[in-house]
C-alpha cells in the first residue's frame, strides 16, 4: 500500500498513524467481543475512499467473513434473548450474502453508518451501527460493537433497532451503566445527524457503484493477528 501519511493522531500529538490507504486497497474491518479482546467479527473490505473526515469501504457480496456462532455451530441470532450471551460462543466462516454493503465511518465518531441495497441496486435503507470509534492499525480498523442500532429509510424515516439486545447486555454485565448511557447518548447524538439530514445520509451515497474491476477481497489466514 502506497499512501500519505495519516496525520489525525487519537492518542497524542507524536503517535505515527498507519498510512492512508488508496482505493481498490484491501483491509480488514473487525469487531472485537464485549468484554474480551478476542476478535469475533471479521469482514475483508475494499477502500473505496479514506479521507481525513471520512473512511468508505465496500462489502463485497461472497465475501468470506468470520462471524460468532454458539459453540454447537447454532448461529447466534437463533439463540433466545435470555442465554444468547452467555451459552459458550466459538467462530465459523461465513460467505457474506445479500447485495454488498457500504460503510462509512468519520474519525473519532462513536458509530459507523451502512448502506444496503436490494438486487438490482434498489437502494434499500441506512443502518447506524453504535460502537466504538474506529481504531486504525496497518491491516484495517478495529471496534466493538454496542448492540444499540438505528435504521434509516430513504424517506428519512428512522426506528431503533436491537433496543432488547442492548438491554439484555446490560443484564448479563457485557455493558456497565456508565457505558450504556454514553452509548444511548450517542445514539441521539445519531437521530439527531438524521433529523438535520447531515453527512452522510445527504452526500449522494446511494448513487455510488463500485469499480467492478475490483476482486473479492479474500480472507487472510492471520485475520485475527495483533492490530499493530
Amino acid at each position: 500500500m502506497t499512501a500519505d501519511l495519516d496525520t489525525t493522531q487519537p492518542d497524542g500529538p507524536n503517535a505515527p498513524q498507519p498510512p492512508r490507504w488508496a482505493a481498490g486497497d484491501q483491509v480488514l474491518w473487525r469487531y472485537r467481543g464485549n468484554g474480551t479482546d478476542e476478535v469475533h467479527i471479521c469482514r475483508p473490505v475494499t477502500v473505496v475512499r479514506d479521507a481525513p473526515d471520512l473512511l468508505a469501504v465496500w462489502l463485497a457480496p461472497g465475501t468470506r467473513c468470520i462471524k460468532p456462532v454458539l459453540a454447537d455451530g447454532t448461529p447466534v441470532h437463533q439463540e433466545p434473548l435470555a442465554t444468547r450471551y452467555t451459552r459458550p460462543r466459538t467462530r465459523a466462516v461465513e460467505q457474506w450474502f445479500g447485495a454488498g454493503v457500504l460503510k462509512l465511518a468519520r474519525p473519532g465518531q462513536p458509530w459507523s453508518v451502512w448502506l444496503f441495497w436490494e438486487q438490482g441496486w434498489h437502494f434499500k435503507s441506512w443502518y447506524v451501527n453504535l460502537e466504538e470509534p474506529l481504531r486504525r492499525w496497518s491491516g484495517g480498523v478495529d471496534s466493538q460493537d454496542h448492540f444499540l442500532d438505528i435504521s434509516v429509510h430513504p424517506d428519512r424515516t428512522w426506528y431503533w433497532r436491537d433496543e432488547d439486545e442492548f438491554a439484555q447486555a446490560q443484564t448479563d454485565g457485557l455493558m456497565p451503566a456508565e457505558q450504556a448511557a454514553r452509548v444511548r447518548q450517542a445514539g441521539e447524538d445519531a437521530v439527531r445527524a438524521i433529523r438535520a439530514w447531515a453527512p452522510p445520509f445527504r452526500d449522494g451515497w446511494p448513487d455510488w457503484r463500485p469499480d467492478p474491476a475490483w476482486p473479492v477481497p479474500a480472507l487472510p489466514d492471520d485475520w485475527d493477528r495483533p492490530a499493530v
